[in-house]
């Protein structure tokens, strides 16, 4: 694979592009898991689908380069991250209602669109378990901008979004724009789900997002320990993943995801030798 790599253009996007989702995805997710909103991966992945077949029907109904399916399907994970705003300012009683409605009306917009475009084909299944010659160069210089995106407003608001992570209350006392700072996360999740698509897939782009944050936090002793192991986890599973998804011709999304739940296992046997270590030491 290390001498393909020099030589084919596609395996030097779908490894740029890896190593960048591998970094933000995990990073996003550490915030996503601490505020209890990791469901809403879930959600905009889903309605991302929906863009996605949407995409496609319009390119098989009409004519090709129209709107391309991975754009379709950022524009549709967006307008779902300003709908789930949106809903949570309606049920503030019950603000997590939001998700499971924008999941539903994702899942029912797939299923109709995928519908009309007679079915699934070679290029959805692509979309939802992610490929390794799927990366164009125009989708890898896309990335790189939203990834540039992502790392700048969360160098630009961390304590921010770390003091509404873990005291919200807190925060707004204090004259933090919570609102704003919270539609702007949600958007950055949209835009890091849409991103991860054509590596992951849709249906597995959350795995990615929460799985190393789980590693991390049974390891980690404080929450910027926690993001620097989550991000290393996330970059493992990615290469991992990428490499036997290669060699074995499948998709790469499925062996990423194992990869995270090997990792994820091998935390909490290390997390539980250490509890029985100082337990036997304490007794002694």
């Amino acid at each position: 694979m290390l001498a393909n790599f020099f030589q084919y253009e596609f395996l030097q996007n779908t490894l740029y592009t890896g190593l960048l989702i591998g970094l933000i995805a995990p990073l996003l997710g550490s915030f996503i898991v601490v505020r209890r909103l990791s469901l809403i991966a879930d959600a905009l992945s889903h309605v991302t689908l929906a863009g996605i077949a949407f995409g496609l029907l319009i390119e098989k109904k009409f004519a090709a380069g129209i709107i391309t399916p991975f754009y379709s399907g950022m524009g549709f994970s967006v307008i779902a991250s300003i709908f789930i705003e949106q809903l949570r300012s309606v049920y503030k009683a019950y603000q997590e209602l939001a998700i499971p409605i924008i999941l539903s009306g994702g899942v029912g917009l797939s299923v109709v669109f995928i519908s009309l475009a007679d079915g699934f084909n070679t290029d959805l299944f692509n979309y939802l378990f992610g490929s390794v010659s799927a990366v164009s160069r125009s989708d890898l210089w896309t990335i790189i901008v939203i990834s540039v995106i992502v790392l700048a407003v969360l160098f630009l608001f961390f304590k921010e979004l770390f003091m509404l992570s873990f005291d919200e209350e807190h925060a707004v006392v204090s004259g933090i724009h919570a609102k704003r700072i919270h539609f702007l996360f949600i958007l950055l999740t949209a835009l890091v789900i849409a991103a991860s698509i054509r590596i992951v897939g849709v249906l597995l782009v959350s795995a990615l997002m929460t799985l190393p944050v789980a590693a991390s936090i049974r390891l980690a002793k404080g929450f910027k320990q926690s993001i620097i192991l989550s991000v290393i986890f996330g970059e493992i599973s990615v290469v991992a993943g990428l490499v036997s998804g290669y060699y074995f011709e499948i998709p790469p999304g499925g062996t990423i995801v194992m990869t995270s739940i090997i990792i994820l296992l091998a935390a909490l046997a290390v997390k539980r030798l250490r509890i029985n270590f100082f337990t036997r030491r304490t007794q002694q």
